[in-house]
């Protein structure tokens, strides 16, 4: 989790239009010619989010592997966030977890630490971890080895765009943790590469995310699959009614721990920028990526055609631009990835979907272009 010292900025691009509605959440119509900004952006607040959640822990009281503590303190964590002080204690009791929380909250830790604890003390545990998209699955797999280090607990990266042979070498080797799309592993399944009648723990993270891009069915299949006795935890950041029924299907009395506060982080201060066309709007996301300031972007496109075509325009009049989208292979989507946490990119412009979980520190400005 990052901290920053300044008021993140997040820009909404808009194309004032004088004809046409669109519909708004209450059934009212609203013309597209008078947006309300004040409806949807908000000035920074800056204040200490610590003290606005009381911390009851600190990790050197939990109680866990010395070893695994001492990982903990070597990856820079001293005092758990608010999800994973609240949630590490009850997953360590055994409980089922309902964790409501944005990303960038600590969640991976807090489903990571209790989990490494248990396969320490059980060489026979066995966790499977389901996440939306390939760059979420390859960032919790590199910190379970940070977390796991000189732990000897093996894992494997279930993912699609990577190797297929290389994936069914690893899990000849039978690893502790299975970290995977829906997709892939449920490929895996039906082919019998993958039996999960071992897997007595289970993460679903971003869960919402996964139903918004269609994995419901997929998700329903891979529980089905597994053991009737068993601990399973659930992260999203909203809980619909789709996703209710997933929580009564497979999880037994589960405790709802919920740190969410706001839509949208205090410290993100929001504004509109209102252009008249397609050319205007491309003139001045130029402009703003000339500021000083507008150091490290991360830029959000709609569709993967416009992410690329936006990608290129950008690269073509200098900036230093890549684009990570589906359509993108899984070693070009971490190379952009890697450069652009490197500082050796100005902007990564994404689709939401394949951006949804990443952490990427000291980000200067979001921008929603489409």
């Amino acid at each position: 989790m990052y901290r920053s010292s300044y008021p993140k900025r997040n820009f909404h691009t808009n194309k004032s239009s004088s004809h046409g509605s669109r519909k708004h959440q209450g059934g009212k119509n609203y013309q597209k010619s008078s947006i309300l900004p004040h409806r949807y952006i908000q000035q920074a607040i800056m204040q200490d989010d610590q003290n606005s959640i009381s911390i009851t822990h600190r990790f050197e009281y939990f109680e866990i592997d010395p070893q695994l503590k001492l990982n903990i303190k070597l990856r820079g964590y001293e005092i758990p966030t608010p999800i994973q002080d609240q949630a590490i204690p009850l997953i360590l009791k055994g409980h089922d977890v309902v964790g409501i929380a944005n990303t960038g909250t600590g969640k991976t830790a807090a489903f990571l630490i209790p989990y490494i604890n248990k396969i320490i003390h059980n060489r026979e545990e066995k966790v499977l971890i389901v996440v939306p998209t390939r760059e979420l699955a390859v960032q919790i797999n590199d910190e379970l080895s940070a977390l796991a280090r000189s732990l000897s607990i093996r894992s494997s990266l279930l993912i699609g765009g990577a190797s297929l042979n290389r994936q069914i070498g690893e899990l000849r080797l039978k690893p502790h943790v299975l970290i995977g799309t829906p997709g892939r592993l449920k490929d895996l399944i039906i082919r019998r590469l993958v039996l999960l009648t071992n897997f007595r723990n289970i993460v679903l993270d971003e869960v919402d995310r996964m139903v918004d891009i269609g994995f419901i069915h997929d998700i329903r299949y891979i529980i089905s699959q597994l053991p009737k006795e068993k601990q399973s935890l659930f992260f999203s950041a909203t809980v619909s009614t789709e996703i209710y029924t997933i929580i009564q299907s497979f999880m037994i009395n589960p405790t709802t721990v919920s740190v969410k506060a706001t839509e949208t982080a205090h410290g993100i201060d929001q504004d509109v920028i209102r252009v008249k066309d397609k050319d205007e709007k491309l003139a001045k996301l130029q402009f703003l990526l000339k500021q000083e300031e507008f150091k490290k972007v991360l830029i959000f496109g709609r569709t993967k055609w416009g992410v690329e075509k936006l990608s290129k325009l950008l690269q073509q009049n200098g900036f230093q631009v890549a684009s990570i989208h589906g359509n993108k292979s899984q070693n070009q989507r971490l190379r952009a990835l890697t450069q652009f946490r490197r500082n050796q990119l100005q902007a990564l412009v994404a689709t939401d979907v394949v951006a949804r979980g990443i952490d990427i520190t000291d980000v200067s400005h979001v921008i929603n272009f489409d």
